[in-house]
Formats: C-alpha cells, structure tokens, sequence
C-alpha cells in the first residue's frame, strides 16, 4: 500500500461566470416589474439589452499530486492560481467539478479567520465546538484545553464571546484548536499574516513540531517564502488553477519567481467598503540610475489618522531583502486625517547589488492594517557600474556597501621562506 496520506488525481473545479451583454444601468424595482410585464407581449428575443453571456471558469484543471505522511508541503503561486481553491475542495468545502481525491486521515483546515466559529459563543465554548466538529470526544478536548489555551494566549478573555475578540485574537484560537487537536492533516492559509511576528514564529514551530516530532502531514500556503523555504521541504506552484512545478522548494521558488511579471505600476479597483490600495508605481526612470522610488495610492471609507504604507523587498527566491514604513523611517511624517491620496517614499542610494527582484505593499494606519498585496510588481534594480574584472555578488549577499580597504600594518623587510627543492627521482 502507497504510503501517500493524500492523493489527488486529474482535479478539476469549475465555476460559471455571468456577463451583462449590451446596455448596462442600475436597476430598480419598478424597471424588473416593466420589464416582466413587457414580456408578457414581446418576443423573447427582443430583449437584447439584458441578455447575459455566460462564461465557464476553471479555477483549477487537470490538478495531480500526492502528499506522503509526515509531510509539510508549501503551495505558493500568485493572487487567483487556485491555491485557496484547492485547500477548500481538500477540506470539503466545496465539491470538485472532477477528479478524485483519497484522505487517509482526519483534516483540520486553516482557510480564514474564525472559521468553525460562533460568535455569540465564548472561547471556551468555541474550543469545545471546533474539537466536535473534527470529531474529537470531549475527553480529548478536555485532555488539551490547557495547552490551547495556554498557545492561544487568551486566557483572561476565555469566557468572553469571540465576537468582541480582535483578528489577531481570532486567528491564534483558531491555530491553537486546529493544531492541537491532534488532525492527521493540517491545512493552513496565508491567515497566519493576521498575528504579530512573535506569534507567526510560534506557529512556525508547532507545524514544524506536528509534523517532525508527531508525524502528522500539514499542508502550507503563503506569499512569504522565508516561511516556506523554513517549513518545507517540497512545495507545489500553481499557475492558472494547474500544476506549474512540484519537487524541491529552492526548485520552487525560483519557479514562481520566474511568473513574477516584471512591471512598474500596477492599479487596483477601490474596495469601498475598507481601505485599500489603488495604485503603486516604481518610477523606472529612478531604477536606472540606482535609485529607488516608490507611489502608494490608497482609498478609504473613513479617514486613516494618518495612512501608513508599507512595503518589503524580496530577492528572486523570496528572501525579505529591505523593507519601510512610517512607523520604523517615519521621522517628521505626519499627513493628518486623509481618505484618499498618494505617499512616495525615496532612497537616493539603495545599497542594494544589481539584480532582480519582487515587491510586496500594505497598507495600514497607526491602528493597524487593512489591505496587503504580495508579490505585486517586479523590477530588475541597477546599482551604478560595477568595476571591472569584479567577482559575481551572487554568494556575497544582497546589500551593495561601500567601504575602503587598506593595509595598517606590514611586514615587508622580511624576506619569504625559500621553497624546499623538489627531490630527483634517481
């Protein structure tokens, strides 16, 4: 018997989308109410103006891969290649359009904040809840309640509805009863970027321990691929709902890498209902003369007081590289209340060595974050003319610093050992 706890074969989950053809407007009540009374006395063809095309959109295709036991695998690819398409067709959530999948085990999903969760509820109820709906006795629940509570950190809040927790509370409860509650497969979304650094390093470890230590498969998908390249030892890039490459994550990443789409501006659609990013431009013009120029644009429903961008540099294979934001270099900045506008943030002299490399930006204000776009842009940065007959910077690191050598000391009258004489062969 394969030894494979996860089997996925031939994947397929399609989606039908539908498009207004012709004339497009608001709608009111009254205009359905004319429209069915028309066509009570109209050809059907007639009504042109609201026919709707329909479209067929597979999220994933021909998806096909295994996962042995004891595993933690990464799934990494851009915004819409299927990754949390994929873990929720693994979870059950929804139903494949085709293909066959094989779990030997019970699963535990990670997909979003709270999920499994009833507000109304206390933590203590919900932690009871969750362990019944992955089919743990209460004795089970019982025999770990101490150590999630304990993981989680909220034990003054325990009997407090988890409707008045924060994210971050949100999301370390939920971590804390998935990966506790001893799953044989842990599936978990990019949901981790909702806690702080210290936490996100704990989590790191639990899944590193679950799986080293207990033996248990987990399943990891995230645009920071530090964390990937720490936690896995294979990844699967997706692109376009299919299977771009599976084997190494070294291999893996520098595969997704190459999809990044080298680019210098790039806009997004207001969200109306939070804040969230418009547009981000990299001037071009400064890249070529090794400078370093960045525009965030943002949109916002209430004003942020003040807005705070930030962003982080990765190399090509996804290593954090250089990063800002007003909170850490943000002397002197102080914009005020604003709801939509554009922050620029400059380096004249970015020590960085020539290469190429991927650009992720948040946005926040001085009470936390709202809209995050990974890996959103690359751009191939220039850093003056390198002297000539210089060795490559690939294995000296990513910072360009310059600094003087010279010798302080020497020894020049003393003459040099002379070389023994080669024997002669007789």
């Amino acid at each position: 018997m394969s030894d494979a706890i996860i089997i996925v074969e031939n994947l397929g989950k399609k989606y039908r989308l539908q498009h207004q053809v012709g004339r497009q407007r608001y709608t009111a009540l009254r205009d359905v109410i004319v429209e069915k009374f028309k066509g009570l006395f109209q050809n059907r063809k007639s009504g042109i103006g609201n026919r709707k095309s329909v479209e067929d959109f597979w999220a994933l295709k021909n998806v096909s891969f295994e996962v042995k036991r004891g595993e933690v695998v990464g799934i990494i690819g851009h915004n819409g290649a299927g990754k949390s398409t994929l873990l929720k067709v693994l979870s059950r959530i929804t139903e494949p359009t085709e293909g066959r999948i094989t779990l030997r085990g019970r699963i535990a999903s990670l997909l979003e904040v709270g999920t499994g969760f009833h507000p109304e509820l206390t933590g203590r109820e919900n932690i009871f809840l969750n362990g019944a709906i992955l089919g743990m006795s209460r004795a089970e629940i019982k025999k770990k309640f101490d150590e999630i509570v304990a993981f989680a950190e909220v034990e003054k809040f325990l009997d407090t509805p988890v409707k008045r927790y924060s994210s971050g509370m949100y999301v370390r409860l939920a971590f804390a009863v998935a990966a506790h509650l001893e799953p044989e497969i842990l599936v978990v979304d990019e949901v981790l970027a909702v806690g702080d650094a210290e936490f996100q390093k704990k989590c790191l470890g639990k899944m590193e321990n679950v799986s080293r230590s207990e033996g248990r498969t987990v399943l990891f998908v995230s645009h920071n691929m530090a964390a990937v390249r720490q936690l896995c030892s294979t990844s699967i890039v997706l692109k376009s709902g299919q299977v771009q490459f599976r084997g190494n994550t070294g291999s893996a990443i520098e595969s997704y890498g190459d999809l990044v789409t080298m680019a210098h501006e790039v806009n997004f659609p207001p969200k109306g209902n939070q804040p969230g990013i418009t547009c981000v431009k990299i001037d071009s013009s400064a890249l070529a003369s090794g400078h370093f120029h960045l525009e965030v644009g943002f949109e916002s429903p209430f004003p942020l007081t003040p807005p705070v961008p930030g962003f982080v540099i990765y190399s090509a294979s996804g290593v954090p590289v250089y990063g800002s934001n007003p909170r850490f270099h943000g002397t002197g900045y102080n914009s005020g209340k604003m709801s939509r506008g554009t922050i620029s943030f400059k380096v004249e002299d970015l020590p960085l060595c020539g290469g190429h490399y991927r650009l992720s930006v948040w946005l926040g204000d001085w009470q936390g974050d709202y809209d995050y776009r990974p890996d959103i842009l690359a751009f191939e940065f220039k850093n003056g003319e390198a002297p000539p007959n210089r060795p490559s910077s690939d294995n000296t690191g990513y910072l360009e610093l310059v600094g003087q050598w010279q010798i302080v000391k020497s020894d020049r009258g003393v003459n040099p050992p002379r070389r023994l004489a080669q024997p002669q062969n007789a």
